[in-house]
């Protein structure tokens, strides 16, 4: 009996080192998937340039997108950008792009992603290392609208502007990242702001909205809500005074 029961703990153990920690052990992206700021690249213009006439003028067997990529590495794209770069295309849309800036939040973290090959909106911010691995901020799908179009403020808005939706933010420029604050039970929650546009895309800007993005102590996404945002204050119109004597 004892040796029975050796045998069997020798081999559990055994198959417990090869296959490593268990899921319920691990939170968040896997240490050798986390995403971090080594992946940024800051690359001169001309490399979009020559990576996309290299692909116009014959991308072989390859499709545009992984001759792009291989092009991009060719130009000199460091080593953890170029595994970045693959990671995108595999994680948000087939999508090629390079992480321009990135900020530590722990143990969910925010990515600011440039994608050359859109013609409208060429920067993203993405939320890594939680789980899923990446939740992009202008999945307008996953926004609590209903919230949102409840909110007497918004309907206010909407009598006078009819046309009036949520659109995608601009992500790009030197400060892109959200409004961030901790939540009961170490969560964190994202809050990240959106324009409310009067019709088309170059239509008129009327407001802003915003939502917060919310994730649990161990990075799992919990869902959005709406942040309602109090309307500016009207200017106080002063009385004239009467003129001195």
């Amino acid at each position: 009996m004892k040796l029975t029961l050796f045998f069997t703990t020798a081999v559990f153990c055994t198959i417990a080192v090869l296959l490593g920690p268990t899921a319920n052990s691990q939170t968040g992206a896997a240490s050798s998937d986390r995403i971090s700021g080594a992946g940024v690249w800051q690359p001169p213009q001309d490399v979009f340039t020559k990576a996309s006439r290299a692909c116009q003028m014959g991308a072989g067997p390859m499709s545009f997108s992984q001759c792009y990529m291989n092009q991009l590495a060719a130009q000199g794209e460091p080593p953890e950008a170029v595994k970045f770069t693959r990671w995108l295309y595999e994680h948000f849309d087939q999508n090629v792009g390079i992480m321009t800036a990135f900020k530590s939040y722990a143990p969910v973290d925010a990515a600011q992603v440039m994608i050359p090959l859109r013609a409208n909106d060429n920067y993203a911010l993405l939320l890594v290392n939680g789980d899923p691995s990446v939740v992009i901020v202008d999945d307008l799908q996953k926004l609590d609208r209903k919230a949102m179009e409840a909110d007497p403020q918004f309907q206010s808005l909407k009598k006078e502007f009819p046309q009036t939706d949520l659109w995608p933010g601009d992500r790009s420029g030197s400060a892109p990242w959200p409004q961030v604050q901790s939540l009961p039970g170490g969560g964190t929650e994202f809050v990240v702001s959106y324009p409310l546009i009067n019709g088309c895309h170059a239509c008129a800007r009327v407001g802003v909205a915003r939502f917060g993005w919310k994730f649990d102590s161990s990075g799992k996404f919990q869902g959005t809500t709406y942040v309602s945002t109090a309307p500016p204050p009207r200017p106080v119109k002063r009385r004239p005074h009467p003129p001195s004597q």
